[in-house]
């Protein structure tokens, strides 16, 4: 495994990332923090590889579920939210890390089949893709033709509750979320059918996440 504990100019030689513009789009991206339910749902039911790239961590919410289950986190956000190395636009890297078998994030929604198309560019054969994604994700024809078809993912994990994401972060005044979330997964070079999986969230309680 490589060292990552390098100054950010480092680590951003070794993704290969292109020097940010002054794209106001992208300054403007929006931020809904994840609730960590939702990714120790995924863990209950999906073995993740040991190493994950989380490319948009925000303020570590996902991150930090996944270092406390045993994993190895490279977070990483266009936008610095006081978590991982910041200044790294995922969508001009053009390298993994070598060690890195599975990219997982909440990605910005308006570019989040960027996100899964550079996503499967960038894993090795085999890596898996984890993205949490509106379950409305699953219909349109343009998102069939460039997704879908080529790249089927190989599980869908619905949510039975609705898991909450806190815009800005704020899960104490952001209240319940009117989406309905889905963890949708990809193994890079799978050609196969899509199982759909629920998760059972009966048990949840509505609990906001410690600092």
């Amino acid at each position: 495994m490589k060292d990552w504990n390098g100054n950010k100019a480092a680590v951003r030689a070794q993704l290969g990332v292109a020097q940010l513009g002054n794209d106001p789009d992208r300054e403007d991206n929006d931020f809904y923090a994840t609730h960590p339910m939702a990714t120790e749902y995924l863990l209950q039911h999906l073995e993740l590889p040991y190493c994950v790239w989380e490319c948009a961590c925000g303020a570590g919410h996902i991150a930090k579920v996944l270092k406390q289950a045993g994993h190895y986190v490279y977070a990483t956000d266009l936008i610095d939210r006081g978590y991982g190395t910041a200044g790294v636009d995922f969508l001009q890297t053009t390298t993994v890390p070598d060690w890195c078998k599975c990219i997982l994030t909440n990605p910005p929604y308006k570019y989040a089949t960027e996100f899964i198309l550079h996503s499967l560019d960038l894993l090795p054969t085999g890596g898996i893709c984890c993205m949490l994604l509106n379950i409305t994700y699953l219909s349109g024809i343009t998102r069939y033709e460039r997704i879908y078809k080529p790249f089927p993912p190989t599980k869908v994990y619905i949510f039975t509750h609705r898991v909450n994401c806190a815009k800005n972060g704020d899960f104490k005044t952001f209240g319940a979320s009117a989406i309905n979330y889905g963890w949708f997964v990809w193994q890079k070079g799978y050609k196969g059918t899509t199982a759909i999986e629920w998760i059972d969230c009966s048990d949840s309680r509505k609990v906001e996440p410690k600092e």
